[in-house]
């Protein structure tokens, strides 16, 4: 039976959801946070770098010569951090967030880095359906195979984005809801894809958009998930948790067709 590459996409990014049940099952805590924070940084460090900018790499390096080729991954990955520093600055700064929020520092540094970790993760996942939409369309079983693939590595995303949701909003229901909204840019990207902008969506594009947010995920990663995991004195459980972030991503990107 040949399942719609629709339906396919959908899945995909609903799997971002299942990452969600760990503040449904673990209550948000100082402690959990750190270790998310370094979690979230360990994947958007391996995705970047160990899937995204390879990718492009090999695809470039076929119509470019070495130095251009290498030029433009630059270029595209400085874009995409420029990208992500204006995004921090559109954000309310946190004597903002403070004083909404009764001056608890604590709840607003991590609600500040659930809202740049989420907007992150939806430019990582538009592309990512319009990518497995198209591999359902032109192969069935690629499709499902790139699903499952990206299905599981969907699921630390999740994870990424609840934990913090959960300890600003101290509503474990609201991190679960946030991983699962995040899922839906996939099939949203799908969705844009088919009806107003598949003329647009050349592989050379989406390449090129892989890389600007392979950029944004690397500045946020280092200039905020990082730096918020291993702020304390307690250091250890930021790095066991990206440890576990870089190792999870990885698998995930081992999984892909």
């Amino acid at each position: 039976m040949t399942v719609s590459p629709l339906i396919l996409t959908t899945l995909a990014g609903l799997s971002t959801g299942a990452g969600g049940l760990v503040v449904v099952l673990c209550k948000p805590t100082q402690r959990l946070l750190c270790i998310s924070a370094g979690f979230a940084g360990g994947v958007m460090l391996a995705a970047s770098l160990a899937d995204l900018v390879p990718g492009a790499l090999r695809f470039y390096g076929v119509y470019l010569p070495p130095f251009a080729c290498g030029g433009a991954l630059v270029l595209l990955l400085g874009a995409g951090m420029l990208m992500a520093a204006l995004l921090g600055r559109l954000l309310p700064e946190e004597e903002e967030l403070a004083a909404r929020m009764a001056g608890d520092t604590a709840r607003t540094a991590a609600l500040r880095t659930a809202l740049i970790t989420g907007a992150a993760l939806l430019l990582h996942n538009f592309p990512e359906g319009i990518l497995t939409l198209f591999a359902g369309t032109a192969d069935p079983s690629l499709g499902i195979r790139t699903t499952l693939a990206i299905a599981l590595h969907n699921i630390p995303e999740g994870v990424a984005v609840a934990v913090p949701f959960a300890y600003a909003l101290r509503s474990r229901v609201g991190g679960a809801a946030a991983a699962l909204v995040s899922g839906f840019a996939e099939p949203a990207g799908a969705v844009l894809a088919m009806l107003f902008l598949h003329r647009w969506f050349t592989p050379g594009f989406l390449n090129g958009t892989m890389v600007m947010v392979a950029g944004v995920m690397l500045w946020v990663a280092l200039a905020q998930l990082l730096p918020s995991a291993l702020a304390g004195r307690d250091r250890l459980p930021g790095l066991l948790g990206a440890a576990a972030g870089l190792l999870g991503m990885l698998l995930g990107i081992a999984a892909l067709p």
